[in-house]
């Protein structure tokens, strides 16, 4: 028999790995700025280092404070009705009273597969929203199960973790992307002349790759906190079957037309589970494979 896991420790974990991906990020930004600064007067590399980082915050810092009503209007949710969705309302606030935290603000998507997604920056300002589907295929336990996960990213403030993550990945990319193209005006020339030119050749792989390295781990961390929403979610009802049942129950699901016609791709990380049901694995997936969550869960 498989030995059994803490929830405590599984969340515990997932944040550490959470923070070290990060500091990977971190360290990726200020390696290539490092060895870019070789290759370019301090004046001229501070200029591409400041252009880069503002760029990346002001439009982060946008789609930070409008991220709720970016992600609701993209999706065409409606406000759910307290009369008409009763279930999905007292399924809320049961789980709001188990977990101390705020009542959100609760939307329906139309749409018939089961599937959910919170955002908002923080507790007193949180949104879910559910599927037609999630609310009609899912029982009681079940659904209390995705809805403790949705409520899980809110309390462990993952918008702002992932926000975070979001602005250094952007600074990367932009710093990247204004030093090779200052190449082409530069003419090739370094602070030495040729003197530098293995550091320049270095700095214009890394300028290449970063970009590709940091993403990659921005999609571990989405993977992280996926896993830490479920473990969390599970401290929330102290029944991990209802959650590992409602996977059970998307896995087995396969996306309509409508569904690629409704949902964003630009906001799918944001659901509880892939609603394309992509065939992408491993490193390039922003979720990680429902069967391994299901098994986790299971073992709580």
């Amino acid at each position: 028999m498989p030995e059994r896991i803490s929830f405590h420790d599984q969340i515990k974990r997932n944040k550490i790995k959470s923070v070290l991906l990060i500091f990977i990020i971190f360290v990726v930004f200020v390696v290539l700025g490092y060895v870019i600064s070789y290759g370019f007067t301090p004046e001229y590399f501070f200029s591409i280092m400041i252009i880069s980082i503002i760029i990346s915050i002001g439009y982060i810092l946008i789609s930070y404070y409008k991220s709720d009503k970016i992600a609701l209007a993209s999706v065409r949710a409606k406000p759910a009705s307290r009369t008409e969705h009763r279930q999905f309302y007292h399924s809320v606030e049961s789980m709001c009273l188990a977990s101390g935290m705020p009542m959100p603000k609760l939307y329906i998507m139309e749409n018939e597969q089961i599937n959910a997604f919170a955002t908002g920056r923080d507790p007193k300002r949180s949104v879910i929203c559910v599927t037609t589907g999630a609310l009609k295929k899912l029982n009681k336990q079940e659904l209390e199960g995705v809805i403790a996960h949705e409520l899980s990213h809110v309390a462990n403030y993952d918008i702002r973790f992932m926000t975070l993550t979001a602005v250094l990945v952007g600074m990367i990319a932009i710093f990247s992307q204004l030093f090779l193209r200052s190449l082409w005006f530069r003419g090739g020339s370094s602070r030495n002349n040729r003197g530098n030119m293995i550091i320049m050749l270095i700095g214009i792989a890394l300028a290449i790759i970063a970009p590709i390295i940091v993403k990659l781990v921005q999609l571990a961390i989405s993977r992280k906190r996926e896993y830490a929403a479920d473990a969390s979610g599970v401290k929330f009802t102290r029944y991990p079957k209802g959650l590992a049942d409602a996977l059970k129950k998307i896995s087995e699901e396969h996306p309509s037309e409508q569904t690629k016609k409704d949902v964003n791709k630009a906001i799918a990380p944001l659901f509880i589970s892939d609603p394309f049901k992509r065939k992408i694995k491993g490193l390039f997936s922003t979720h990680p494979p429902l069967i391994e969550r299901i098994k986790i869960l299971e073992r709580m």
